[in-house]
């Protein structure tokens, strides 16, 4: 439970968006210190930090749907809280319904979630200065148009540059996995930048695309890519089988000069130029390349002499990949508008964006997490304002509102936020009270204050949410004292607040909880089912609907890191339980891995060598795999006969048998290693489900 606290996230906010971010945000208060109009400017100022989080990567026409969402979404709530906050009864059921309403939309997503958190956030705090309808219009409009200013910087350079964020995109996939080839291979984890992949996917495939047929060579350039993720991944599983010293430092050469030839295409992408120093990491790649020929052609152990024959097939297609890439990062982007001829531009059915009325509906059930943390923000946020209205407490607010920050759908999450926000919080009072004390007592030192505030705010927070809520808390104590409160208020009034709020967020998840223990056996079910759609549709000839299955593969993998996640934070989970889900999702990674193998293996000759044999090997693991995921959901052990095992021989045998020329032997070669590390990986699977009896997170 306390692990997540001290760990420190990468970096994934570019310092320009954290710059534009940062001046929507102080340039207002600025200009209206400077003009002597301060409430304008201030309440400019608020609405664009309310909506600098919908400030997401995508494409243009998606960000500003987003961001006027956003900014739409707070200028109501500003208007509701003013015009009901006057009124305890109205106001308290009005928190009752934006709660359900903005816990709800977690169902939708990640940035309808923020969406709805801003708008709880707002409501509560200007319900705290109640207006007329008629006083109360204006600073509504202040609070949407600060939305609308952000959202103009956001997507200033639409007009000049169309494709910058695919292109970015698609350079920060390479740069990932570039720093993955470098790594040493470790098959119990899951595949490398599974996220970056499918944000790629959804930027080149979704409905607020970019338009044009330079994005054509976009997806061109993001299936080489993953074809490359492919070579990359065998190579990486045959250096970590092989035995010799030699062949692992050579093998680990090949994948260090593909890294180098991936971060030159990056840097490329990124300046819209042409790959020129992909040139040295290729001569390098195709010395090391040589190398391992020399190698091949030397005795050696049967075993290496294999893993050899294997890595050289994968080495001359990565070579061949990594060429193909750099041609087409050459030609991608608006100076070199490429016509191909591309199947039709859409997501796969499992990451396409469903009907949202219809997403609404299917969670409006006890059963759904969303719609249990839905309830949950409802009932807490109205009981924070009834608590603070009968308490008294100067700036009350701070009690609904930490508690609609903190509040999240599992308790590992409403744990580690409500902890960090109450250090967060004391360390950024004590700090800028300090500050503001001694050296930023005058309006433009306040504001250059403010500005580093809100920059290290955008840029910090992901990294770790405890600097980003010290961040925040500055920046808001900085801005209070722009309406004449003065830091030592803030502080007590912030202090009590946020820890009442967080207390009563923990409280409210104890009493009503939604435990990860009860539903991680389905996601690691869904996980499995979903790899076994995988490795059938690798015997598929339909690339197309291998692509889509990738997909949800994708997805059911990221939804079962997930899970296991938030298993690990929860209290009274036994050791034994997250060493079992591990277990299960190690061993599921070992099997995509292998079957990824033979992805790239298909990829490169296109044969299916003994091909009822495989067929039958293939039919053997579908019905295993089948049976291990039901068991999973059920809780029943899995009892393992061995006859994958049996059918793993038999294809072995009639592979050997069948390989008469070296593309033959090469192609056969692969086919039994990646068939045996199946094998292992489902015996194991079974083994572990018959050793547990499908574990509860009581035994």
């Amino acid at each position: 439970m306390l692990q997540p606290l001290l760990k420190l996230k990468p970096r994934d906010v570019p310092v320009v968006v954290a710059l534009r971010n940062t001046a929507a945000v102080a340039l207002p208060l600025a200009l209206g210190v400077a003009t002597d109009h301060l409430g304008i400017g201030l309440g400019i100022s608020v609405g664009a930090l309310n909506t600098m989080f919908s400030d997401q990567p995508g494409p243009y026409r998606l960000r500003m749907r987003r961001m006027l969402i956003a900014a739409s979404a707070a200028g109501v709530s500003a208007f509701a809280g003013y015009t009901l906050g006057g009124n305890d009864l109205l106001i308290t059921l009005t928190a009752l319904v934006w709660g359900v309403g903005g816990g709800l939309l977690v169902a939708l997503g990640t940035d309808a979630g923020r969406i709805g958190l801003t708008s709880m956030i707002l409501l509560v705090v200007t319900a705290a200065d109640p207006r007329p309808p008629a006083e109360a219009i204006g600073p509504a409009l202040l609070l949407f148009g600060g939305g609308l200013l952000l959202t103009g910087f956001s997507i200033a350079a639409w007009p000049l540059q169309r494709y910058r964020p695919e292109r970015t995109a698609l350079a920060q996939l390479c740069r990932q996995l570039a720093a993955s080839a470098r790594q040493r291979n470790d098959s119990d984890q899951a595949p490398p930048v599974t996220q970056a992949v499918t944000d790629v996917e959804s930027l080149l495939y979704g409905s607020y695309r970019a338009r044009g047929v330079a994005m054509e060579a976009f997806r061109v350039l993001a299936e080489v890519i993953e074809r490359i993720r492919l070579e990359l991944l065998a190579l990486g599983g045959l250096d970590e089988r092989a035995h010799d010293a030699t062949i692992k430092a050579t093998l680990e050469r090949l994948r260090d000069y593909a890294a180098r030839a991936l971060d030159a295409v990056a840097a490329a992408l990124d300046a819209g130029a042409t790959p020129l120093a992909a040139s040295a990491a290729l001569e390098g790649f195709d010395a090391a390349l040589a190398a391992l020929a020399r190698l091949r052609a030397s005795p050696g152990d049967a075993h290496d002499r294999r893993m050899l024959t294997i890595a050289l097939a994968h080495a001359h297609a990565l070579g061949g990949q990594l060429r193909a890439a750099i041609r087409t990062a050459d030609l991608a982007g608006s100076r070199g508008e490429l016509r191909l001829a591309a199947y039709e531009a859409r997501l796969p059915g499992v990451l396409r964006t469903r009907d949202t009325l219809a997403v609404l509906r299917a969670n409006l059930r006890l059963s759904s997490v969303a719609f249990r943390h839905a309830i949950r923000c409802g009932a807490c946020l109205a009981l924070a304002i009834v608590a603070e209205r009968a308490l008294g407490l100067s700036h009350g607010y701070w009690i609904p509102m930490t508690t609609a920050i903190v509040l999240k759908p599992d308790f590992a999450g409403t744990f580690s936020f409500g902890l960090l926000r109450v250090i967060g919080t004391l360390l950024g009072l004590a700090l800028t009270t300090a500050l503001v004390h001694f050296a930023f007592g005058g309006e433009w030192q306040r504001i250059v204050l403010l500005a580093v505030l809100c920059f290290g705010f955008r840029e910090l927070t992901t990294v770790h949410y405890g600097l980003g809520v010290m961040m925040l808390t500055g920046l808001i104590v900085v801005l209070l004292t722009f309406e004449g409160i003065s830091p030592a208020e803030t502080m007590n009034a912030r202090a009590i607040g946020t820890g009442l709020g967080s207390a009563l967020a923990l409280l409210a998840y104890l009493v009503w909880p939604t435990w990860e223990r009860g539903r991680f056996r389905s996601a690691l079910a869904d996980l499995l089912d979903a790899y076994r759609r995988y490795f059938l549709a690798v015997l598929d000839d339909d690339t197309r609907v291998r692509a889509d299955v990738r997909s949800a593969s994708r997805s059911a993998r990221t939804n079962a890191q997930a899970s296991l996640d938030r298993l690990r934070g929860e209290p009274g989970v036994k050791p034994g339980v997250v060493a079992f889900a591990e277990g299960v999702f190690a061993n599921a990674n070992r099997f995509v891995r292998a079957a990824m193998a033979l992805e790239a293996i298909r990829q490169d000759s296109g044969a299916l060598p003994a091909h009822d044999h495989v067929l039958a090997f293939a039919a053997r693991v579908d019905a295993d795999l089948k049976h291990l995921a039901q068991g999973l959901v059920a809780g029943m052990p899995a009892h393992a006969d061995h006859g994958l095992g049996a059918a793993q021989a038999v294809l072995s045998a009639a592979l050997d048998n069948a390989a008469v020329s070296e593309n033959e032997r090469v192609l056969a070669a692969a086919w039994i290693d990646a068939s045996d590390r199946i094998t292992n990986s489902v015996d194991t699977l079974a083994h572990l489900l018959e050793e547990r009896k499908g574990p509860s997170a009581a035994n």
